[in-house]
């Protein structure tokens, strides 16, 4: 393998977070922030408690998986778009690196900016209320595979997208909603039945649930069931990236 390669791609793509601090670091941190406080505050105030949770505490694997699956996406959705905008993937296309390299490097620069961010809203959140977690190997597991799965799903998308608009399309009308509907700020478990079934057809669902079991030992569905879906998950959106290199899709028109 040519770490060499991967290194490159890997700090460049690192360096530009550090040129753009204030977008890429502190404007999510602030924006989830904002959603402690009004529903934590506001909402909190009248629901103390879910499954023996503090509300305010139940909430925060919500907001840091609604954080970590659209900053994962964005993040690694412009990494390849810039290059394919500005012609400059074919430099890297023609570089002695292989196509495994080359996803390496950029789904490990955008996943670890994720991941930074993930744990800074934990902290900042502790800050603000009494956290516990009760499995942190299982945490940051599910962690570092929701930040990597859903970096491949972004890197799909900038190769698909031809336009700066389509790079806004699935992160704002499809992960957003699904992870608002998700259980981001309530359990599943208090809706009617009807409607916990079709929350069940929500990908989003089983990845909070296992993040928040990870915290809490409470959970919508079992641990087992979010483990397994979430490398079914990576797994499928590795096979896209496969193909997608294989047919060199996007990449030589």
């Amino acid at each position: 393998m040519n770490l060499r390669g991967v290194r490159a791609i890997y700090v460049f793509e690192m360096a530009r977070t550090g040129r753009t601090l204030l977008q890429s670091i502190v404007s999510p941190v602030v924006s989830t922030s904002l959603y402690f406080v009004v529903f934590g505050a506001a909402i909190g105030s009248r629901i103390t408690e879910i499954e023996g949770v503090a509300y305010g505490a139940f909430i925060v694997p919500g907001l840091i998986m609604l954080m970590l699956l659209t900053q994962s996406v964005m993040n690694a959705s412009f990494g390849i778009y810039f290059p394919r905008f500005t012609g400059t993937i074919y430099e890297i296309l023609s570089a002695p690196i292989s196509y495994l390299e080359i996803v390496i490097g950029y789904v490990g620069a955008a996943a670890t900016k994720s991941i930074i961010l993930g744990l800074v809203v934990l902290a900042t959140s502790g800050l603000l209320i009494p956290l516990r977690i009760a499995h942190p190997v299982w945490m940051i597991a599910f962690l570092v595979l929701t930040a990597v799965s859903f970096s491949l799903l972004g890197f799909i998308l900038g190769l698909w997208a031809d336009g700066f608009e389509k790079l806004q399309v699935v992160p704002l009308l499809i992960i957003t909603p699904l992870t608002f509907l998700g259980g981001t700020f309530y359990s599943i478990n208090v809706l009617p039945p009807v409607w916990q079934t079709v929350a069940l057809c929500n990908p989003v669902v089983y990845l909070i649930s296992g993040f928040r079991w990870s915290f809490f030992e409470t959970a919508d569905v079992s641990v087992a069931l979010s483990l397994a879906m979430t490398v079914l998950f990576l797994a499928v959106c590795l096979a896209i990236v496969w193909l997608t290199f294989k047919t060199g899709y996007r990449l030589k028109k």
